[in-house]
This record gives structure tokens, sequence and C-alpha cells, in this order.
């Protein structure tokens, strides 16, 4: 005996109609979400012993480091790619807020209007981070190269309207000398020109300082002579509780190639026998005692340890930590 078909076209109905139902009551399809193609504010805060460190980005510009530095093209190209990079190379900007707990204090501003749209980002994300402008005590460089100075200035006023700005004497003479820009070959006057526009508004109101090799500048930061990059290139040695941070400015620009091979110099350096030097005393010195470093153009925020590693060195960037 058959079963009578019944139930079956019951059954069949029910689901039909059950499908109607839910398909009636589901939203139509929505077009996709556009791309915002935007990241965080770019700042990363940490401490040092007693003194909050904050890492702020100035945004990134696309170098060609293959031609940059001073090996075969394609030998850069290589180890770009083992890195799964590519040149131009997205190359970060950064610049480091020591907050001591009495002053405030930045080591370099970023490039301000000097160098296009995709920078020029630090006062703001300097706002972002909680601080403003004019909390900044201090103001240490570097070197006065533009991506290091042009944030001094908008509009030709200060953006740090309360700020002594320190510089190495030997920089100061040679980027703020009209001399030497008018010596200077067409090509690289404009360098001159951008410093001396950076920093006349802080000249000016007499808010600049320059100081004569190891400097104290304020209690547990020094400067510390690393010429070579430029004639007054420096680094900013920050020491609280026993734990040291070294504001290593352009003594490496390119991780990828220059972590392994930190003989290979780069074309922007004045002096490329001298910078090389200064970069293995300087890297030599953090890999052995575990200090901190903290580099203008390595990727964002730019702060880690070395280990010696054969010639060269092994990069160990700081994990993340949020303050509990």
């Amino acid at each position: 005996m058959f079963a009578s078909p019944l139930p079956r076209i019951t059954r069949a109905i029910l689901l039909a109609a059950t499908l109607a139902i839910t398909l009636a009551g589901a939203p139509l399809a929505q077009a996709a979400a556009p791309q915002l193609r935007t990241s965080t504010p770019g700042w990363f805060r940490m401490m040092l012993g007693d003194f909050e460190i904050t890492a702020l980005s100035d945004g990134t510009a696309d170098l060609p480091v293959d031609k940059l530095l001073k090996q075969d093209p394609a030998v850069t190209t290589q180890e770009l790619a083992r890195a799964y990079l590519k040149t131009p190379l997205e190359t970060s900007v950064n610049g480091y807020l020591i907050n001591t707990g009495k002053r405030l204090v930045l080591v370099d501003t970023g490039a301000g209007a000097l160098f296009g749209p995709t920078l020029g980002r630090l006062a703001a994300n300097l706002a972002a981070s909680g601080y403003r402008a004019a909390d900044v005590d201090d103001i240490l460089i570097t070197h006065m190269h533009g991506d290091h100075i042009g944030g001094l200035v908008a509009n030709a006023a200060s953006v740090f309207p309360n700020a002594v700005v320190h510089a190495d004497r030997r920089d100061s003479e040679y980027w703020l000398s009209q001399a030497k820009l008018d010596a200077a070959p067409a090509e690289s006057k404009g360098a001159f020109q951008g410093a001396m526009a950076s920093l006349q508004p802080y000249v000016a109101a007499h808010r600049f300082q320059a100081f004569d090799g190891t400097t104290e500048i304020a209690p547990g930061i020094h400067a510390a002579p690393t010429y070579g990059h430029t004639p007054g290139h420096s680094v900013y040695v920050i020491e609280s509780g026993g734990q040291k941070l070294v504001v290593a400015g352009d003594l490496i620009h390119v991780g990828a190639v220059q972590w392994e091979h930190p003989e290979v110099t780069m074309g922007f350096d004045s002096d490329s026998t001298a910078a090389l030097a200064q970069r293995m005393r300087v890297f030599d010195e953090a890999a052995r005692d575990g200090a901190l470093i903290a580099a203008a153009h390595i990727a964002f925020p730019g702060i880690g340890h070395l280990r010696k590693a054969g010639q060269g060195y092994q990069w160990i960037p700081v994990n993340f930590t949020q303050f509990r």
C-alpha cells in the first residue's frame, strides 16, 4: 500500500510559504562599504623608568632607496624583496616626545609643509596624543634636514610658541649660513632655505640655543655628537630608572638593508665615512648595553632593541603596551 501524497504536498506548501515570509522580511542587498584608507592617529606611548615616551608619526614618504643607498641597486631591490618590500619604499618620519614629569621635550618636528601632503602630521598627532604644542618646553633637533625641522613653523609662524629649540652649533653654523647658501649648487639651495625659514621665528624670539658637543639639556637628557650625516648631527640619550633610550636621528634610514649590512651608506650623508663610523659605534654600544633605539625612519613607532648578529644587527621592535 502506498502512502497518501497529501502529507508530502502539504509539507512542500508549508516550506514554500515559510521561505517566502523569510525572504520578504530580509533586507535588500546593500552596496559594499567604501574603503576608508586611513589609519588610527599616529602615536604610541610607553614608559622609560619614570619618563613617559610618546612616538609621534609625521607621516610617510616614498623614497627611491635603490638610488640613494650606496650599493648596487639590484642588490637593494633583492634585499627589500626578502622583507616583502619594494622601491620606492614607503618610509616613516618619526618624532619623539619625552615627559620627564617636570619638562616636556620633543626630539625633531617632522617635515611640516616642506615635503608634500603625505608628511606634516606631527602636530596633529601630538594633539591626538593628548598634548598641546604650547605645552612643549624644549625641542631638540638631531640635524637640520627639512624632514626634521619643517614642523617648527606653519605659515612662517612658530608652531611651538613656548619652546626653546636646541641644536649642535656645527649644524646651525652650516645650515643657517648665508655664505654657504650662496655657494651651494642650485639643487642644494632649498635645504638651506628650508632650515633658515624653519628656525627664523625662534632665532628672532631668542628661543634658539646652539650647544657644543656633549651637553646636558635637562636632567636625564643629554646630547651626544654623531657628526657625519650632517656636520652637527647629534643623538639624544634619555635615561631614567636605570633604563636608556637613544634617539638616533638619521644614523639609519633603511632597516631592511642596513640592519644586516650597516656598512651600506646613504646618499644624504655629508660625510659617509664618518656617518658609518658613528652608526657602528652607537649601535654596538646599544646592543651591548641593552639600550633602546628610536630611529626617525624605521617603521613607526621606530623603537626597539638591537642584538649583534655577525657584522650587523638584529632589530627587535618594542612590544605593544597598554598602561594598566
